[in-house]
């Protein structure tokens, strides 16, 4: 259906489809041998370039558009997530006005994060490959503006050489027709023929002359434009990877800072569920403590002191006093920690560690520690089962 306001007339139909005639024609007899084709190594050169910069363009935007949608699925996923945590979160422990405050930055963080990148890189990317189609089109139009030059070029050729058979043919003895004619006829006709291959080798050097102004004007632009643009891919690589580094280093950190803060949160939950288990313990402590108490002036000493030769109570050997050499202090471990390398300690909850000094400080990670358990050393008397393990997951006793 033809454009409203947009009338092409026949003549120009006819125009057109002789133009793509006489293009398909060329591109026969350029095929064939017959006619020999202008060629431009280092311009050919150029849109193989552009062809695969358009390719690692749209690859690239691709991946950016992917990552996006992933960064928009884990934003979805964190916020159920968290809002499951507010929603079981009872209101009397402790913590939990700011774990609502937590739930709703950790939202607000996703958003900018996921904004940042659209604006950042997945717009710049888009802005960048907004410019290939026009520059694909125009490297199409070179292409068959090429082949209107080429095909000018053979018809003015073909002229040039018609006219040397006229011109010699003129030079002959005049055939018995031509001679039958009076005198001055004879002068019209050769004439006539001059005026006619004149006519038509000055149409001819017209057309070739506006062909190849055409085709070496798109072409300048051309040679001009798709080196730039050639060069301009490693400016936009380094903006788009420097922009998403360091985005995604600012978020993480600062998702980092949070997590931080609610797996604080509840850490000091689970010492407050510990401080009230220890009083209920500690209560009934002081009840059987009065029943005693009660039963030794009934007449029944349970509480009696040991004599000078019974043998003191051995204890554990765990106490601060009496920690192996080089231990600076032991920790309790609060939640397991399942080691993901060799030289981690794997943990559970409950168990005692001892903590010892790196060999080299300078190898110790910020928030880790090295020790071993407290179990190890019980049983084998030494501190050769050392590893690293995570400080937040233990608390100093």
């Amino acid at each position: 259906m033809a454009e409203i306001g947009k009338v092409v007339s026949p003549g120009k139909l006819a125009s057109n489809m002789q133009k793509r005639i006489t293009r398909a024609q060329e591109k026969v007899m350029q095929k064939l041998g017959k006619a020999d084709e202008t060629k431009d190594m280092a311009f050919e050169e150029e849109v193989a370039n552009f062809n695969k910069q358009l390719a690692d363009g749209t690859k690239l935007q691709r991946d950016l558009k992917a990552y996006l949608v992933a960064v928009n699925t884990m934003h979805e996923c964190s916020k159920r997530l968290h809002d499951c945590l507010a929603d079981i979160y009872d209101p009397e422990w402790f913590g939990k006005e700011e774990v609502d405050s937590l739930v709703e930055d950790t939202d607000i963080l996703w958003q900018d994060f996921h904004q940042k990148l659209t604006d950042n890189a997945v717009i710049s990317m888009d802005t960048y490959l907004a410019q290939f189609p026009d520059i694909k089109a125009r490297i199409a139009k070179r292409e068959r503006k090429l082949v209107d030059f080429d095909s000018a070029r053979h018809h003015f050729a073909s002229i040039q050489k018609a006219k040397k058979k006229d011109e010699a043919k003129i030079a002959k003895p005049l055939a018995l027709v031509e001679k039958a004619a009076p005198v001055w006829a004879q002068g019209i006709i050769a004439a006539h023929q001059i005026a006619q291959t004149n006519l038509s080798r000055n149409q001819a050097e017209e057309d070739l002359g506006r062909a190849q102004k055409v085709f070496e004007e798109i072409n300048y632009e051309l040679q001009e434009e798709l080196p730039t643009l050639w060069n301009s891919r490693v400016g936009l690589y380094v903006n788009t990877f420097q922009s998403v580094a360091g985005l995604e280093e600012k978020f993480h950190r600062d998702m980092g800072k949070l997590n931080q803060n609610l797996s604080d949160i509840m850490t000091k939950l689970d010492e407050q569920r510990q401080v009230k288990k220890g009083v209920k313990g500690a209560s009934t402590g002081t009840s059987e403590v009065a029943t005693n108490h009660s039963l030794s002036e009934s007449g029944t000493d349970i509480n009696k002191s040991p004599s000078k030769n019974e043998a003191p109570t051995v204890t554990n050997g765990s106490s601060d006093a009496e920690l192996p050499p080089s231990v600076l202090y032991k920790v309790k471990v609060m939640h397991d920690y399942v080691a993901t390398d060799k030289d981690e300690l794997e943990l559970k909850g409950g168990d005692i560690v001892y903590v010892i000094p790196f060999p080299n400080p300078d190898e110790q990670d910020d928030g880790w520690l090295m020790g071993v358990k407290e179990s190890h050393w019980l049983q084998n008397k030494n501190l050769l089962a050392k590893g690293v393990f995570p400080e937040n997951f233990t608390q100093k006793v």
